[in-house]
């Protein structure tokens, strides 16, 4: 896979690049990048990139011919993607989607955005890390090339592991974890962590992902495949949840 990115603030993106799974994957080879300043192509004597919005309003639009000049520069683009609160949400189905891709150009926005031509001419598609603002897109496009770059083969030393994480296939969130020692300041891990049954064990984290999804993100269930052990486990929980309602009335609590 290869990542152009075009940014005002390639300092930005180099400093994450250089830390943790993106840079192992690329001393292996499995991602490239190429980094594009936008102020490269500025023709102001200032590399000044942005300029007042046509109608009024607040705050700088970035020009056309800076983003033109510097998207043309790459030849082969692949998939172009603005950064962008406008854009489409990013999530995991689309994470997997893109790390099939051979090529991607991330375009970081910056101020109230960019040039609408620049979108019409160049633009596949808007992407989102979420419905907040940022300063600028360097740190969407972070989020995306991370989230990317696990999904490509090779990238992690054991391929398994990125399907046992939080949003992997079966769309549930991630199972409480615990490491040594299995006491703690009074503080104990679960008993059946500790028993060595493993079907217990596949048991038990399969139900905690489903009461974490229920209580952090119950919209997920919209999108989610239920298995047979998956309903079996969901009416367990709300079984200890009804005995749990009725002891606390008995009780007057």
């Amino acid at each position: 896979m290869v990542f152009n990115i075009l940014t005002l603030f390639p300092e930005t993106i180099r400093c994450f690049l250089r830390e943790s799974i993106v840079k192992r994957a690329a001393e292996k080879g499995v991602v490239r990048f190429s980094i594009v300043d936008i102020r490269e192509f500025s023709t102001d004597r200032h590399k000044k990139v942005d300029d007042y919005p046509f109608g009024g309003g607040t705050g700088m639009v970035l020009s056309p011919d800076p983003l033109f000049k510097a998207l043309e520069c790459l030849g082969d683009r692949g998939r172009t993607v603005y950064l962008s609160p406008a854009g489409a949400l990013l999530d995991q189905p689309k994470v997997r989607e893109l790390a099939r891709l051979e090529r991607m150009t991330l375009l970081c926005g910056h101020y109230e955005g960019i040039d609408q031509r620049v979108v019409d001419r160049f633009v596949d598609e808007q992407i989102s890390i979420g419905d907040y603002v940022l300063t600028g897109g360097e740190i969407a496009a972070a989020v995306l090339v991370d989230s990317v770059t696990r999904e490509i083969d090779e990238t992690l030393g054991n391929n398994e592991s990125k399907f046992e994480e939080s949003f992997d296939s079966t769309g549930l969130l991630e199972y409480e974890q615990y490491t040594r020692p299995a006491s703690y300041r009074g503080l104990e891990v679960p008993a059946v962590l500790l028993s060595g049954n493993h079907g217990e064990i596949e048991r038990w984290r399969l139900k905690r992902r489903l009461v974490n999804t229920m209580k952090a993100r119950p919209e997920l269930f919209g999108r989610i495949e239920l298995t047979n052990e998956m309903r079996d486990i969901l009416e367990e929980i709300h079984n200890d949840a009804a005995k749990e309602t009725s002891h606390e009335s008995s009780t007057g609590n």
